[in-house]
């Protein structure tokens, strides 16, 4: 459907190169990266508002690397929503329409499915200047889907919202890919692209160095650069011995479901993965631990809790599991993890 082949652009001292992506139709794909890798910068390509130094851009197997912005059939929303102040919301979301042949009724048929969809149908007759966050940012995707586009690129859409918007927008992408829409989503927050995609593309220093199912890149990081930045922080540095033996700092050793005749890698542990208890458990487990815990760090939705086992563990608990189990600093406990929850890097 959109297919990026060889791209590479210089900028400056900022370069992009030979990217390479294939979107099917109904994808929701979501490109993930720091801020000032060049997500945004793909975006404008793609768009038309940046020229590649090489490369080509396919839509529908059409080649249109050199086709003008609007013959692309492609729409992008900026992260600042980018509405025009002097018009109400009617106004915003028919401007893609204006210049095309089209019958009133058609026009207003169609402005008002897209305000529908993006839930503002109740601020057609509003101005813009005092609408809120995730409002601009409705009116910004019902403008943009009004044109009809094959796909939408989205610039940290949920970037400036908070917590409770962006639940609401969540939801509304969804419904939006589910409406057919092609969506390509470029983000810094692993956690959206959980939420959201089907398939990711980690971007690094101008160079995407993971792609493929969402599931796929998050379970298996090809690196520790990517297994760091989608949130898993337990990895290290293991020897292998011949019975899938995985040994750290000559302190630790961990059973390996299958270390492929490595000699050395990197195990990774997700958080998630990792049993506390107060006890030992009697499990199928193969990895028994007993430690000390060095410090409870609560967030939104979890708490972590690192536990010395000779090495710092990082296991991810619930609040109602902190409670129930009355977990504090310094308390001795056991963790536990199964050998096929390790991961392991060459």
């Amino acid at each position: 459907m959109l297919k990026l082949k060889d791209i590479s652009v210089k900028l400056g001292d900022f370069e992009l190169k030979e990217i390479n992506l294939d979107l099917d139709k109904g994808d929701y794909y979501v490109l993930l990266g720091k801020s000032g890798v060049g997500k945004t910068v793909l975006l404008e390509i793609i768009a038309g508002l940046i020229k590649p130094n090489s490369g080509q851009i396919f839509l529908n197997s059409e080649d249109i690397t050199h086709k003008k912005i609007q013959k692309r059939k492609i729409g992008i929303v900026f992260q600042d929503f980018s509405v025009f102040p002097h018009l109400n919301v009617k106004q915003n979301i028919e401007y893609p329409l204006k210049g095309k042949k089209l019958p009133k009724s058609e026009k207003n048929d169609l402005i008002n499915k897209y305000a529908q969809l993006t839930k503002v149908s109740h601020l057609l007759n509003r101005g813009t200047q005092n609408l809120s966050g995730g409002e601009l940012q409705r009116v910004a995707l019902a403008r943009m889907l009004v044109s009809k586009p094959e796909c939408l690129l989205l610039d940290e859409p949920l970037a400036s919202l908070d917590v409770q918007l962006k639940g609401g927008l969540r939801n509304l992408l969804r419904e939006i890919n589910k409406n057919g829409v092609t969506i390509l989503h470029v983000t810094h927050d692993y956690e959206e692209a959980i939420a959201l995609s089907n398939k990711v593309a980690v971007i690094h220093e101008g160079r995407i160095i993971q792609k493929g199912l969402t599931k796929e890149v998050f379970q298996k990081p090809a690196n520790d650069f990517v297994a760091n930045f989608t949130g898993i922080k337990n990895f290290f540095i293991a020897d292998f011995t011949v019975d899938n033996t995985a040994k750290i700092n000559d302190i630790i050793e961990i059973h390996v479901s299958n270390s492929d005749q490595l000699k050395k890698g990197k195990i990774i542990i997700r958080g998630e993965e990792i049993i506390l208890s107060n006890k030992k458990v009697d499990s199928s487990a193969t990895n028994n631990f007993e430690g000390i815990i060095m410090q409870i760090i609560p967030y939104l939705n979890n708490h972590e809790v690192i536990v010395n086992i000779g090495i710092d563990l990082i296991v991810v608990i619930s609040e109602e599991s902190l409670l129930k189990f009355k977990f504090e600093k310094y308390s001795q406990v056991w963790v536990s993890f199964k050998s096929t929850a390790i991961k392991i890097i060459p």
